[in-house]
């Protein structure tokens, strides 16, 4: 199967569970009594309209090829990082620091990924960027909160531009034997966390019962954790055939990458009740903000990339 024809089998496959998933809405809103509202059916199908925009929104990068990934990444990298600092405290003196980071250091590294520059954008940001910003932010002599505002910043930028910029990153392996099909690498890596997510919440709400962080993220349990995990994992290995892995391997990079993406949201989670809010934005219907719906995504994505660089770049 030429890389072309897996890509639409795996969009097939997304878009008949998204089918199947709808109908089951339809019936259970139809099955309500008239006026009766049940939030859970509601937010369902919120979350299902949501995935569909989602799933066009990558279809439609995946067709126009590496430059449309690293488009649609760094647009989401953008909504990210905007989320990111309108929660955060800033000041008037943090404006050239915030310059840099919108206007530079984000398109910079999204350019260097799509030039394939990998020793430039591997440093970027953890370097350059981690010293800059403090430099930009102390010209304007103003110390109040410093240290505090000048780490959340370079959090900002580290989760949300540079950990989200190592999924099109994947676009520059060259992996022997597998030219042409690094889009393959990019849809494992988005289905199967993304995926963990919807199965967490599934699982949570048949069987959730024992909380695992209850002051950081109320509706994660347990059940939830293990089924959703196993599910999603389970997934990732059935698809071992669009990827260099084999079955074994896609099922223990799969594993990985999900326990990485658990400990994404719950470290997004903590901050979100740090700073007393629900979400990070209301920008997608049914899941909050855009960083609501990566936060898997900018953990599981750099450790990911790294797995496949060094275990199958030679």
């Amino acid at each position: 199967m030429n890389p072309q024809e897996a890509l639409v089998s795996v969009f097939a496959g997304v878009t008949g569970l998204l089918l199947m998933a709808s109908a089951v809405g339809a019936v259970l809103k139809a099955r309500l009594a008239p006026g009766t509202v049940d939030t859970t059916i509601i937010n369902l199908n919120t979350r299902i309209k949501a995935w569909w925009v989602m799933i066009g929104a990558l279809a439609l990068a995946f067709w126009i090829g590496p430059l449309g990934i690293a488009a649609l990444f760094a647009f989401i990298s953008l909504q990210c990082l905007r989320e990111f600092i309108s929660l955060t405290t800033t000041r008037q003196g943090d404006q050239r620091a915030l310059a840099w980071s919108f206007f530079f250091f984000l398109p910079l590294q999204y350019f260097l990924i799509a030039t394939n520059r990998y020793g430039l954008f591997s440093i970027l940001i953890p370097v350059y960027a981690f010293l800059l910003l403090p430099i930009a932010a102390v010209t304007s002599a103003d110390v109040t909160r410093y240290l505090d505002r000048a780490a959340r910043m370079q959090w900002g930028l580290m989760i949300c531009v540079y950990c989200i910029s190592y999924v099109p990153a994947l676009m520059t392996l060259d992996i022997p034997g597998y030219s042409g099909r690094n889009a393959l690498l990019v849809a494992f890596l988005v289905l199967t966390v993304q995926s963990s997510d919807v199965f967490q919440y599934i699982w949570g709400r048949l069987f959730g019962k024992r909380k695992i962080a209850p002051h950081i993220s109320p509706s994660k349990t347990v059940e939830g954790l293990v089924g959703g995990v196993l599910t999603s994992t389970a997934l990732g290995t059935a698809v071992w055939w669009i990827t260099p892995f084999t079955f074994w391997q896609a099922a223990l990079v799969a594993l990985t990458i999900n326990i990485m993406g658990f400990y994404g949201g719950l470290v997004l989670s903590a901050i979100k009740r740090d700073k007393g809010v629900k979400d990070w934005g209301k920008m997608i219907g049914g899941h909050g903000g855009m960083l609501d719906r990566v936060d898997s995504i900018s953990f599981s994505a750099p450790v990911f990339f790294h797995i496949v660089r060094y275990w199958w770049v030679p």
